[in-house]
């Protein structure tokens, strides 16, 4: 703000605050003067008193030089009361901030399409992993029970213990493996992430906050689910959801 505005600061400051709740907003006042106010206008009032001045002045000191016409014109400048813009420069803020709100809702209007597409693409995801997971589980459960099996004689604890008793045990650890690498549960939190991001969008309002936590339990769903993948397949989408979750972070950056 110009020296002559510095009173105005909070005010300016309320007028933003109240209009924006989030992202970094600069405002910068500038003044401008025309051609016809420039020049200072003497008024009558003025140089009656200046002459009167001059008058005593040379009565007292004969050889005083008379007052330049710059010099009666810097007076008068000096002495004219100051504009007051007080109200205008308030009145240019509020027109300011009412046409950054108008770029902002368009902006708006087009990042909720762009969100929508990631969210779609993750949606998409999800179903393409969904059908994976059984068949991953299975095979990793066979597998496992193989290698139990080929454990158990090498160490020779088939000759000890029954055949049932080892059979008992080894769906039971495989069982727990397929626990363990199961992702259905990470997959339907993530639906439940995405369909709360879609009903966010649609209802508007101050929400970059609430994207922005729920964009972080997205990353941790795809996370989990990269590290309990047990075939290429998921580590495929796991990456996938990755890309397309840094891409809804970057844009919910400049959401309000």
């Amino acid at each position: 703000l110009p020296d002559e505005f510095r009173a105005l600061e909070p005010a300016l400051r309320d007028l933003v605050a109240a209009a924006f709740r989030r992202g970094k907003i600069e405002l910068r006042l500038t003044t401008r003067t025309s051609s016809d106010t420039h020049w200072p206008q003497p008024q009558p009032e003025q140089l009656n008193r200046l002459a009167r001045l001059e008058s005593t002045v040379q009565g007292w000191l004969p050889k005083a030089a008379p007052l330049s016409v710059h010099e009666v014109m810097q007076w008068c400048k000096g002495s004219a009361p100051a504009e007051q813009l007080d109200d205008v420069a308030l009145d240019a803020a509020r027109r300011a901030i009412a046409g950054l709100r108008d770029s902002r809702a368009r902006e708006g209007a087009k990042l909720v399409a762009v969100l929508m597409e990631r969210v779609t693409r993750l949606r998409a995801l999800a179903a393409q992993a969904e059908p994976i997971i059984p068949a991953v589980v299975q095979r990793q459960q066979q597998r496992f029970v193989e290698r139990w099996q080929e454990a158990l004689a090498a160490t020779g604890a088939a000759q000890t213990i029954s055949r049932e008793a080892l059979h008992e045990r080894a769906l039971n650890e495989a069982a727990a493996f397929s626990i363990r690498i199961d992702v259905a549960e990470e997959l339907a939190r993530l639906r439940a992430h995405l369909d709360e991001i879609a009903r966010l969008l649609e209802t508007g309002g101050e929400i970059g906050k609430k994207l922005d936590f729920l964009i972080q339990e997205l990353l941790r769903e795809a996370n989990t689910l990269g590290s309990k993948a047990a075939a290429l397949e998921l580590t495929n989408i796991s990456v996938e959801m990755k890309v397309a979750i840094e891409q809804l972070r970057e844009q919910v950056q400049n959401i309000e």
